[in-house]
């Protein structure tokens, strides 16, 4: 991503030569993609310095609860490598692969399920949720200090305001991005 942006005024000036350039829209579209990448990188330095990659992280995250964390496992049910897929956003191979490196770590296990023993389930090992219990405040106390200088009330905005973000990339993804005239 670019480290300094377009002024305004280089867009507005850019939108004379192309009409379907919103100025603003295109401003606030690269504003948003710096902070990503800017979050983007924080997270995968915390996680660096963890020695465990997003998509592992991920599914720790996935498997892990307010309840495991208390000791309550019962409020922490395993979940297929299906269902983590599905939740994580990731292809069922994808997820295989980052539960074996997982397993393999003793971070995870992989069980039966009592219910169809053609199903597996995975579950948090006691080396997992400790791994997790020690790195999370860590985590937790940067994602607070990242959005420290919103107020309550400009956190519960920001929120919805990505709500109608993600709204638009689900419209865009329906529009028509072929050239208007052949190049």
């Amino acid at each position: 991503m670019l480290k300094d942006l377009p002024r305004y005024e280089c867009l507005l000036e850019c939108s004379k030569r192309f009409p379907d350039l919103n100025p603003e829209a295109a401003s606030l579209f690269m504003q948003l993609l710096r902070t990503a990448d800017e979050l983007y990188e924080v997270k995968a330095d915390f996680l660096r310095k963890h020695n465990i990659s997003n998509g592992r992280f991920t599914v720790l995250m996935l498997l892990n609860s307010a309840g495991s964390m208390a000791g309550q496992a019962e409020e922490n049910p395993p979940k297929s490598p299906a269902e983590l897929a599905e939740m994580a956003g990731v292809t069922r191979a994808t997820m295989t692969g980052l539960i074996d490196t997982l397993e393999k770590d003793d971070l995870v296990r992989r069980e039966s399920d009592s219910r169809d023993r053609r199903a597996m389930l995975v579950h948090l090992t006691e080396r997992g949720e400790q791994f997790t219990a020690e790195i999370l405040p860590g985590y937790f106390r940067q994602v607070t200090a990242i959005m420290g200088p919103l107020s309550r009330g400009k956190k519960m905005e920001l929120t919805a305001i990505l709500a109608h973000v993600r709204l638009g990339i689900k419209q865009a993804s329906e529009v028509d991005v072929s050239p208007a005239s052949p190049v």
